[in-house]
């Protein structure tokens, strides 16, 4: 039996992955798209030998090495697809998700560059680990792409990557805007504030399932409240200070420069043409 083509689109997050998921990856024709609410069946999707070509997406991050050993145990061949954006902007990204979460950390908490006992650690910033993984699990060169080049046309962005897969899209079927918009300082200001004083993170903290929505259900009318109210809240009641510096940002991206030219000359090498 002849082994299907399979390509897998790896992420990393916070690179317009969930648009990519649903607003663009949906509509390639010639290849069999298995969307991330159904990843964790994609091995056996893929097994039951339907289609001659696949397409599946999931992002990761740290989870990426154990993700990526776990998939290429059954399929190998596989060729990755995966996403880059500028270290600064990434992490400064990563950062505001967390804080709209519930999660109470200051930037040089989430990233500590001195200590290193921040939620991400610098190792996290060091993408080019991510190909090493990649090329590590896989047979094929993973094909490597950037968030920038998404943001400056979103149409050859989609077509490079129909391109790659021998697969085809109408430009028509790309919808440009964005799916949901994301929340501004002053809301993550207040969800900050609120966060600090009330535990309305999103995890699970019983063993008992039923708790956890109980739990949810007092968290979530806080949480959203906030959000939602944030723009009408006087600005005396808020953090003053900006979650993240323009300062921070600077230089994290200028700390990991090397790195990034790294992954534009691994792109220019390796990359179809």
């Amino acid at each position: 039996m002849k082994k299907p083509e399979i390509y897998f689109h790896v992420g990393m997050g916070k690179v317009a992955s969930t648009y990519l998921q649903y607003d663009v990856f949906p509509y390639y024709q010639g290849v069999h798209y298995i969307q991330r609410t159904k990843y964790k069946r994609a091995k056996q999707i893929i097994a039951k030998g339907q289609y001659d070509k696949y397409f599946l997406s999931r992002e990761f991050d740290q989870q990426m090495e154990a993700e990526a050993k776990d998939f290429s145990s059954a399929y190998p061949w596989a060729r990755p697809i995966i996403i880059f954006r500028r270290h600064g902007s990434w992490i400064a990204s990563q950062h505001r998700r967390f804080v709209k979460n519930g999660n109470p950390w200051a930037f040089h908490e989430f990233i500590d560059l001195k200590n290193d006992q921040g939620r991400f650690k610098k190792q996290d910033l060091e993408f080019f680990r991510n190909i090493e993984i990649l090329e590590r699990y896989f047979e094929h060169k993973p094909l490597v792409l950037f968030y920038e080049d998404l943001r400056k046309d979103t149409v050859a962005f989609a077509q490079r990557i129909a391109e790659y897969m021998g697969a085809t899209i109408d430009r028509e079927d790309i919808r440009l805007s964005k799916r949901h918009t994301s929340y501004n300082e002053k809301q993550l200001r207040a969800i900050y504030g609120v966060s600090k004083r009330l535990n309305i993170r999103k995890h699970r903290d019983y063993k008992i399932g039923a708790l956890n929505h109980i739990r949810r259900a007092l968290v979530n009318p806080i949480k959203y409240g906030t959000l939602y109210l944030a723009p009408y809240l006087p600005e005396a009641w808020l953090r003053q200070e900006p979650l993240v510096q323009t300062e921070q940002i600077d230089e994290i991206t200028q700390l990991y420069t090397d790195d990034w030219q790294r992954l534009q000359a691994y792109a220019a090498e390796n990359n179809p043409v």
